[in-house]
């Protein structure tokens, strides 16, 4: 009897290991894995749109001091960055396609409200030489390209976490263990195919 139980202990450990081995070798923890990758990158295009608006109120300053009979674009810019940090952000907001258009839809309107305001600089050399001007507009066109990165990198981290919760084996970790959704991802907004019109 004694031989048994000294046997079984050994077996238990051994039987622990392998269904542990077994786990992490058919994707049981690629679900939370992804997840996570998934959140971080969504951190990240948050962190870049709030340097965008950061900058902004001191873009709005300089371009008024030279500029300020343009107040229909200024206002606007105002406006549209009031609204896009006005719209609540947290971790559900990936999963929630309202949330995720509302976010989505403020951030364009300020990004065609910027377009608006820096084709209406070309108005004004003076203000295109300030170097106040100059060294924001420099920040700003370095923040755009972050916010294009930071958002390549989570629709990225996306389709690797939708495509793993909707094929085999991931799907079943998905919905018996982890109860995950499947994450919105951002979409081309309409007419982002044709270049923007500058008249003068």
């Amino acid at each position: 009897m004694s031989f048994s139980t000294h046997l079984r202990r050994p077996l238990a450990w051994l039987v622990l290991g392998l269904v542990g081995i077994a786990l992490a070798g058919c994707g049981y923890n690629n679900v939370p894995t992804l997840e996570e990758k998934a959140k971080a990158a969504w951190s990240e295009v948050q962190n870049q749109y709030q340097r965008r608006a950061d900058l902004i109120p001191n873009l709005v300053e300089t371009v008024k001091g030279y500029a300020a009979q343009e107040r229909d674009v200024l206002t606007a810019v105002i406006e549209a960055r009031a609204k896009a940090t006005q719209v609540k952000v947290d971790a559900s907001t990936i999963n929630d396609p309202v949330k995720f258009k509302e976010f989505q839809d403020a951030q364009n309107q300020l990004t065609g409200a910027l377009g608006r305001l820096l084709v209406t600089v070309e108005r004004y050399p003076e203000l295109k030489s300030n170097q106040n001007f100059l060294a924001l507009q420099s920040q700003l066109e370095g923040t755009e390209n972050r916010v294009a990165v930071a958002r390549r990198d989570y629709i990225q981290a996306v389709q690797a976490f939708n495509t793993e919760i909707r094929t085999f084996p991931g799907v079943i970790w998905a919905k018996l263990f982890w109860g995950a959704k499947p994450m919105e991802t951002f979409t081309a907004t309409a007419g982002a195919e044709r270049p923007p019109a500058v008249k003068f």
